[in-house]
């Protein structure tokens, strides 16, 4: 029986009618893993055949674990920039130090997923708000893609940032060869015109809705055969900077080195990999799971992400996330069940015991080609219009997080983002919403006096609070309380509303206590309306209820009568909501 629970779910429920949907799912998505992971473990900085293997074990990991039905595992761009990133200071790329310590880093980054898995952490996915994941990753598209130029020109320059590099690329633009320049270009108007027109024209020509959207996704593996063809054909080898001998065979169980000083110095990075990467992989099977009508398990995603990770690292590969790209084709080709994921896996077995030394002429300038369409499809154009015309301050997050990265570098964009995100949170709680409120005409209901026709009573103040009142915005709340009583000079008593008050902490307490003293010595009573019965509960072990110089009531119409009538109530503590 304990042997039956270490099945996975999805496995003990498998249907037989699902196996052809994840067989013809698993093809598709494959072919997609080849070119990318080619292209993502040149893109980090390592060898080839380390996105390969990065494709292969991992997969079948995050199945155990992971609960989505059609996320596909594997390289990624912004992860193999933050990569090459994190280890440039460190060694020289391709060296054997370099891949010794991207072993560590994807250790590290999957134990701290998978850390955090054990430790039901799955809330860990808000601790960046959306406009900052999107101004990130939109800053990591734009170094990707400045970083991918040159070697679609067939240049050579140098810069840490992006604004450097592209100076560099301005200059360096006369020496551009003609033939790598001629190969790249094309096969990156290939990819954008099979993106934008392709599926709509195999529509028009009858195909299905379905099969014209995964034909044309199949394009980035079709050109890769392409040009390795024309390659062979007209041998092209001594013109064109290929990738060169990829060695065939499957991936040995690697263990790293385990140089101290060198993990010391890779945590911080190895902690952000892994946060961005369940943040970004969780958005992706979330969207999914959301079209399909199915439960996610943030927990069990976090498992199945560090599984995914250290499986990786074990197999000589590099960190690895949720596609963007490759979960869309999984899903659309009809996934059912990570099966799909784990026979996508496999296919790159006759791959590294076959087909590597096909792959070993594919040009360069075409892997930059691929690298930079797929990066400017993160790029979230619209997201910048969006934010700002919602919320400025989102819109500004958002924008300052990529200019971070564009000027900054990966590292410290995401740095930016996360403060950002706190600064923000912080920066709207301190400012909460107040508003003078009156009751509509003929009704129980109480709104804002700026924006609805109200009653209101001139001895009788009533204030609504839309923010819980912590150490950081009572003294804002203090502040309106002020002018508000300014304002209303003939006001006898004043009602806070607190029906958006979920918590008082001891700051805002012993404040409310000299609020209420102050306005003893004025002559205005100080009632309380809406109270929740957790806060109540509090209040109610705290002197504020003996000393408050009005009542507790249990709605703000109530309130109005009894005040306005002066009528005699009971003890405010007897008024719960």
């Amino acid at each position: 029986m304990r042997a039956y629970r270490l099945i996975p779910k999805w496995l003990r429920r498998y249907r037989r009618q699902w196996l052809f949907s994840d067989l013809t799912a698993a093809l598709v998505s494959g072919m997609l893993l080849v070119p990318q992971g080619l292209a993502y473990a040149l893109l980090a900085g390592l060898p080839p055949h380390v996105g390969l293997y990065a494709s292969l074990v991992p997969l079948i990991a995050y199945a155990v674990f992971g609960s989505s039905t059609a996320m596909a595992i594997g390289p990624a761009a912004v992860l193999s920039l933050m990569t090459v990133s994190a280890l440039t200071p460190l060694a020289a790329i391709g060296s054997p130090e370099y891949v010794g310590a991207a072993i560590i880093l994807t250790l590290l980054s999957g134990a701290f997923l998978f850390a955090m898995g054990l430790l039901k952490m799955g809330a860990l996915s808000n601790l960046l708000s959306h406009p900052v994941i999107s101004g990130f990753v939109s800053g990591a598209a734009a170094l990707i893609i400045v970083g991918q130029i040159p070697a679609l020109l067939g240049i050579k320059v140098d810069g840490e940032t992006a604004s450097v590099k592209l100076l560099h690329i301005i200059e360096h633009l006369p020496e551009a060869h003609l033939l790598p320049m001629a190969f790249g270009i094309t096969a990156a108007l290939i990819l954008i015109v099979s993106r934008i027109w392709l599926p709509m024209t195999l529509f028009r020509l009858g195909a299905p809705k379905q099969v014209a959207r995964l034909t044309a996704r199949l394009v980035p593996m079709l050109l890769v055969l392409c040009a390795i063809a024309l390659v062979h054909q007209f041998k092209l080898e001594d013109k064109l900077e290929v990738i060169g001998e990829i060695p065939a065979g499957l991936p040995n169980i690697v263990l790293p080195d385990w140089n101290w000083s060198l993990i010391y110095r890779l945590l911080l990075p190895a902690l952000i990999i892994a946060l961005l990467t369940f943040v970004e992989s969780l958005s992706i099977a979330q969207a999914v799971a959301a079209r399909r009508g199915e439960r996610l398990d943030a927990d069990g995603e976090l498992l199945g992400l560090g599984a995914a990770n250290i499986t990786s690292s074990l197999s000589g590969g590099l960190p690895v996330a949720g596609s963007f790209s490759r979960t869309a084709v999984n899903a659309e080709a009809g996934a059912a069940s990570p099966l799909a994921g784990v026979m996508a896996g496999l296919m790159m077995i006759p791959v590294l015991l076959y087909l590597t030394g096909v792959f070993s002429a594919l040009p360069l300038t075409v892997l930059a080609a691929i690298i930079i369409v797929a990066a400017a499809s993160l790029f979230d154009y619209s997201g910048f219009i969006h934010n700002w015309r919602y919320d400025r301050t989102d819109g500004i997050a958002m924008f300052c997080t990529f200019a971070g990265v564009i000027l900054f570098g990966v590292e410290a964009g995401i740095a930016l983002g996360i403060g950002l995100s706190f600064a923000t949170l912080i920066w709207r709680s301190s400012r909460p919403h107040i508003a003078v409120v009156g009751r509509v005409p003929g009704t129980e209901h109480f709104r804002n006096v700026l924006r609805h026709n109200v009653e209101t009573q001139k001895d009788i103040l009533f204030l609504r609070i839309d923010e819980s009142l912590f150490f950081s915005n009572i003294s804002a709340v203090e502040d309106r309380l002020l002018s508000e009583l300014k304002r209303h000079p003939d006001t006898r008593d004043l009602v806070l509303i607190l029906s958006s008050v979920s918590r008082i902490d001891g700051t805002a307490l012993e404040r409310l206590h000299q609020i209420n003293k102050d306005l003893r010595s004025r002559d205005i009573r100080l009632h309380m309306a809406e109270v929740k019965s957790p806060v109540l509960d509090r209040l109610s072990r705290s002197k504020l209820l003996e000393k408050l110089t009005g009542r507790i009531f249990l709605s703000s119409y109530i309130a109005e009568l009894a005040l306005r009538h002066g009528e005699d109530e009971p003890p405010p503590t007897t008024e719960t909501t």
